[in-house]
Formats: C-alpha cells, structure tokens, sequence
C-alpha cells in the first residue's frame, strides 16, 4: 500500500505491506529519521512523541495509515543547528538533559503545549507535559518550558515589529 505524507516539510511516498505499522516504526526504519525513539510501545511515555498536522502525536500506536496526506514534523524538523526552535534553544540553554533518551518527545510535546498556549502555567505544564523521563529532569523541564516560552514571545514580537 501506498502512503503519501509531508515529513519536516518534504513530500514522502511509501510502500508498505501493513498499513497498520506504527508511524515511530515508518520514521525510523525507513526514513532513517532516529531522533524519535522507541520507548514503552504503548502510548504511555512519550518518547515517540511528533507532531501530525501540528498535534503531538505518540507514534508508537498511531498506524501509518493514518498519516496519508498529513503533516508530520520530528524533532530532525523542529529546528536546525544554526537556528534552533526555541523548544532545542531553551533545552539547551537550561541544561536539561541528563541521559538525553526522552528529550526529544519532550521537546515535541512542548512545542505543540506552546502552540495552544503560549504561556503555560506550572498547572497547565503538569496537566499537558505528562511524558516519563527516568532520570527525573522534570524541574529543568518545567524551568526550560518557561524558557522556551520566553524565547517563542520574544521571536514573536520582533516578526511583528519587522512587519510595521
């Protein structure tokens, strides 16, 4: 079966036998995108968290077939070396990561949180940021969402003023 989707802004045809293969199997096998990571194959950590059409997405239950004609972005598309999503930034900037495993499903899940809602509360991060990390970097998280938040506000309102 074919399936067609836009990945990190470039369109993507496979050809799968089973339509109902995780979408975390599809981006890592066979478009050798690793960044987003196996974890505990139920839904329940995060670790394979990405965005489809701009929602995080745990995509280690969600079947490819799904994915026909929609969006997807991983943390390869989230930003880039020279210049960093605010999320990476912001991750960067607070030390955040401490075995790192995780990081990238955070990082997904915060960018989509920031998104909907531009300046979480510690209660709104709680209630949406539900990812596991082991290594329990959850204050640093918390401290680098804030951060991250921050930086998006500030990259908004200088793309405003560049437009007056």
């Amino acid at each position: 079966m074919k399936i067609s989707f836009n990945i990190n802004n470039s369109p993507s045809t496979i050809d799968i036998d089973d339509p109902n293969t995780p979408l975390l199997w599809v981006v890592r096998d066979l478009l050798n995108l690793k960044g987003t990571k196996f974890g505990c194959g139920k839904a329940a950590c995060g670790a394979c968290t990405l965005h489809v059409n701009g929602e995080a997405v745990r995509s280690c239950s969600y079947a490819v077939k799904f994915a026909e004609g929609k969006n997807i972005t991983t943390i390869e598309g989230l930003g880039t070396k020279e210049k960093p999503h605010p999320v990476q930034q912001a991750w960067i900037d607070e030390i955040v990561p401490q075995c790192g495993y995780c990081q990238p499903g955070f990082m997904m899940a915060t960018a989509a949180l920031l998104n909907q809602n531009p300046n979480p509360t510690d209660e709104d991060i709680d209630n949406n940021i539900v990812n596991i990390c082991r290594c329990a970097t959850y204050y640093r998280m918390r401290k680098a969402i804030h951060r991250a938040a921050e930086l998006n506000n500030q990259s908004t309102e200088t793309k405003t003023e560049s437009h007056e």
